[in-house]
């Protein structure tokens, strides 16, 4: 999001008595949106973690069918052996000794006693096996279900904490004065802007061609963004696939230190990583700063306090 620095020059130059009060309404703005963008980020966390979750429990689901699906298939197979063993074919050592008609066959009906015994045993260890499996199966589901019980109602919480931030940025973003207000809606550079070849530079090229869109929070696009979807789709429009949130782009890639700055880094702001832009070279970014705001070219510097810079490509 936008600092003060970045709107400065427009804050009104008379009265002066009128300029503190000016200059302070919009950092309490700015800083009323960082919290905003927080739980914004925070709430897209949730949902990508319930995602997982339900991937987990979908796998689980499918062991535990298929574990079941096995343990039936051998309990039948234990079933008819120990019938065969036991029962039916009433094979021991003395009846095979007494039917025989010769050593051989003996020896014969034998060996296929301990044949379906070695069956036998070895179907039991499977079923055994399967047993335990679908054990295993059914307490991973029933942890994933409960799992995602909890994620959905983090999910409302945040949803509704967020709404209620929303509620308290939008009432201070009325109480600025109509020069803040203009030069804040204002779309600043969009003069055309050389980029390098490659991955990096169709990321911000892409980015670049967002400007004037507006910041709204969640959006994924294509004509509104907030500051980590508009990062995400750039870098897809670039065949490169990252995290939706600010967290996860803050871990992509590998961090860079702030001399080396180059077009397609990711510049991340705030001890809390709640926002992101992508880096034109060392000293320009271009950012969906936040609500009220077009995606815009702002001084890297001037958006916020730096805290990560991470290179994805190179």
């Amino acid at each position: 999001m936008a600092t003060a620095a970045v709107v400065a020059a427009a804050l009104p130059t008379a009265p002066a008595t009128a300029q503190p009060s000016a200059a302070d309404a919009l950092k309490q703005y700015n800083e009323l949106s960082e919290k905003a963008s927080q739980l914004n980020q925070d709430h897209l966390k949730a949902q990508d973690d319930f995602k997982a979750k339900q991937g987990q429990l979908d796998k689980a689901k499918g062991d535990l069918a298929a574990a079941q699906q096995a343990e039936e298939s051998l309990r039948g197979q234990v079933d008819l052996l120990t019938e065969a063993v036991n029962g039916g074919a009433n094979f021991t050592q003395i009846s095979a000794l007494l039917v025989s008609d010769s050593q051989q066959d003996f020896l014969n009906r034998m060996s296929a006693i301990n044949i379906l015994a070695s069956d036998n045993a070895e179907a039991l260890k499977k079923l055994q096996d399967a047993v335990d499996l679908a054990d295993t199966a059914t307490k991973s589901a029933n942890e994933a279900t409960e799992a995602s019980k909890k994620l959905l109602a983090e999910i409302e919480q945040k949803k509704a904490d967020l709404a209620k931030q929303l509620e308290t940025v939008r009432a201070q973003y009325n109480q600025l004065n109509a020069a803040t207000q203009n030069a804040l809606k204002n779309n600043g550079d969009m003069s055309t802007i050389l980029v390098p070849p490659g991955t990096a530079g169709k990321a911000v090229q892409f980015a670049l061609d967002q400007r004037g869109d507006m910041y709204v929070y969640g959006s994924n696009g294509p004509n509104t963004w907030d500051c980590s979807s508009l990062i995400q789709k750039a870098y897809a429009a670039a065949g490169v696939s990252i995290g939706r949130t600010s967290y996860a782009q803050a871990a992509a890639g590998r961090p860079v230190g702030r001399g080396e700055v180059k077009a397609g880094d990711i510049i991340v702001y705030y001890s809390s990583q709640s926002h992101v832009a992508l880096a034109i070279d060392n000293v320009r970014a271009v950012h969906a700063s936040t609500e009220g705001q077009p995606v815009k070219i702002a001084d890297i510097n001037s958006i916020g306090p730096v805290t990560g810079m991470r290179r994805i490509e190179g």
